[in-house]
């Protein structure tokens, strides 16, 4: 018989507004103790550096985690002309300067081809793995790091501000493994500079937002209190975009026991409304909850059934 977790069966999203200089772990790690909750992942890290949205999964919101890192993301940043860096951020040691500083109208020359569908190379400070080895280890232990490149989408990019000669304040909505640090290093050498993230911040990712978020320090306020539930979302918040159904109580019990259920006639006119469309509705993935809204199961709809893949599980841990 396997241990208990311990902690308390709490369940949903918290959107924390994180404070530069604490990693996305620490982040994590407190949230989980104000809420007292037994499991607690998050949706994207962000560096010591970076600030914004960072959206902190609790119990069974944590099945949901893939959804949420696969969403959109919105930053904005400041790009430092004249100093590459090999983070690509200020922390970074200095590895090239020039004394090149682009004025706006040859940044918005450039722009148009740093929107849509583009070749990055990650940056070697990064989470990604190289035979094992995450890439920021291996840098830092000084060993040559050669990631390949990446296609990325970046939907929208606007110059916002030019405060100074040195400096860019731009924003970006993009895709999955998009980095914004890579971006300025791109950008800078198009422009022939060099140049690094200076300030970073995170708008939105999915549904979350920054105006939605709690502060780190008003949230600690909250330790093993109740107040702190009011900042606690439910678990669809990170399902933005997926069709949503209310299933009846005796297919509620057949999903969680990981049944599938028939495609019944008001059930397909439902999911045709909300996907918009006829077409391409094989496969479909589908957010099964009860009449009173509590979360049932993520289902895929294959051959006239409801196939259920992802179970919510209320149960006592």
């Amino acid at each position: 018989m396997g241990r208990k977790r311990k902690g308390a069966l709490v369940h949903g999203w918290v959107v924390v507004d994180k404070p530069r200089g604490i990693t996305s772990t620490d982040v994590v790690g407190l949230v989980r103790r104000v809420f007292d909750a037994q499991k607690a992942g998050h949706a994207g890290t962000l560096d010591p550096m970076a600030t914004g949205v960072l959206a902190v999964a609790l119990g069974e919101a944590t099945k949901t985690v893939p959804y949420a890192m696969d969403a959109e993301k919105t930053y904005r940043f400041t790009a430092c002309w004249g100093e590459g860096r090999d983070s690509d951020d200020a922390e970074g040691k200095v590895i090239a300067t020039s004394d090149v500083r682009p004025t706006k109208a040859e940044i918005e020359a450039v722009l148009p081809r740093f929107v849509g569908e583009i070749s990055q190379v990650p940056p070697i400070y990064s989470a990604i793995k190289v035979q094992g080895e995450r890439a920021y280890d291996l840098a830092r232990e000084g060993e040559t790091v050669v990631l390949e490149a990446r296609t990325i989408q970046i939907h929208e990019a606007r110059l916002l501000d030019q405060p100074d000669e040195d400096h860019a304040v731009f924003e970006i909505l993009c895709g999955k493994g998009a980095y914004i640090r890579g971006w300025v290093r791109d950008i800078a050498l198009a422009l022939d500079t060099v140049g690094h993230v200076s300030e970073l911040r995170r708008l939105a990712v999915g549904g979350f937002s920054v105006e939605d978020a709690i502060s780190l320090d008003k949230l600690r306020s909250f330790m093993h209190s109740p107040a702190a539930f009011e900042h606690l979302r439910p678990i669809s918040t990170a399902l933005d975009g997926i069709p949503a159904l209310a299933v009846t109580g005796p297919d509620a019990v057949r999903l969680r026991s990981g049944n599938p259920i028939l495609m019944r006639a008001n059930l397909f006119a439902s999911i045709v409304e909300e996907a918009g469309a006829l077409d391409d509705l094989q496969g479909l993935t589908v957010y099964l909850s009860t009449a009173g809204g509590e979360p049932v199961a993520l289902a895929e709809l294959v051959e006239g059934e409801l196939r259920p893949f992802r179970v919510f599980n209320f149960g006592t841990g």
